[in-house]
């Protein structure tokens, strides 16, 4: 393989969201190409739907049609399978099962790299293989792994800081998202939410956005029977957060499974404002609009009536 003029494509859709900055970090460090998909929108929607199957979740049919964007564009399209970040936790099965669902759909090279601590597939195991199919030296991969880590440790710690600092000094209402990073940050998904909010004066907290150890075992305050990493991450955020905040927005996709079960143990067991929305592909923001306006007027009377 050339590297001079490899190019890599990295989809923008689901843990694009979460590991970009070690991703990025570590491909430039090697000399690696990298091409992103855009930003989704109706278009990808509709190819990644036209892909997958009708009980596939909206972010794996958009992941879909970023992979699609990518196809004959890139030299390799990066396709990792997680299973298992942590010993007795798992990973919705779609993050394990990634790499067969494209590898069956699309007639297209991959890069790939397996994690399963269970195993003992570790994560700098599984960049070792990434950098051994690019041809590079162990020296080479160690170092760029080592720095592309710091990179992305660094930028986890400043926007924790930043989020804290803004936690510290707002003044005005502080509405907590809880979701994951590509439901969160994805431009038909969570986007629109994000600007309905700022439009009605609110400070957004990033349920996502949190410090490891300082979570680590809060989401026992809600279940201690929630398996699932990047469930507990959130939940353990939910209540890092939860006595500096004024309401509670939990943005799920259809038809997430783990999603629909912790957001009922939320809902059950939070005494502060808390709305459930659940984003499909017909979900239009006129709706959107309504309830998230409806959701701060309740979340300005709670104020009140507690002020008071």
């Amino acid at each position: 393989m050339n590297n001079k003029n490899t190019t890599i494509g990295i989809p923008k859709a689901l843990l694009y969201y979460k590991y970009n900055d070690l991703w990025e970090s570590f491909f430039n460090e090697l000399g690696i190409n990298v091409l992103y998909s855009p930003e989704t929108n109706n278009e990808i929607l509709e190819r990644g739907k036209s892909l997958s199957i009708d009980e596939s979740c909206l972010a794996l049919k958009i992941f879909m049609g970023h992979v699609d964007y990518l196809v004959n564009k890139v030299d390799y399209i990066l396709i990792p399978r997680i299973e298992c970040l942590k010993k007795h936790e798992k990973l919705c099965t779609n993050f394990y099962a990634l790499y067969d669902i494209v590898n069956n759909i699309f007639n297209t090279k991959i890069l790939n790299y397996n994690i399963d601590v269970k195993k003992g597939k570790t994560e700098k195991k599984a960049f070792i293989q990434i950098g051994k199919s690019l041809n590079k030296s162990h020296v080479e991969i160690l170092t760029a792994y080592n720095i592309a880590k710091n990179v992305f440790k660094e930028s986890k710690k400043q926007r924790y800081f930043d989020q804290l600092n803004l936690l510290n000094t707002s003044t005005k209402n502080k509405i907590l998202i809880v979701s994951h990073p590509y439901n969160t940050y994805d431009k038909l998904i969570g986007e629109p939410i994000i600007k309905l909010l700022k439009k009605q004066n609110t400070d957004i907290i990033y349920c996502d956005v949190f410090d490891e150890e300082e979570i680590k075992n809060k989401h026992t305050h809600i279940s201690d029977k929630v398996y699932w990493t990047y469930s507990k991450e959130l939940l353990g955020g939910l209540v890092n957060y939860y006595k500096h905040i004024d309401g509670i927005i939990l943005l799920t996709v259809f038809p997430c499974g783990p999603d629909s079960l912790t957001n009922e143990m939320c809902m059950s067991k939070i005494n502060l404002p808390i709305i459930n929305i659940i984003i499909d592909e017909l979900s239009g923001e006129a709706g959107l609009q309504t309830r998230i306006e409806s959701f701060i007027d309740i979340v300005n009377e709670k104020k009140k009536v507690k002020n008071n």
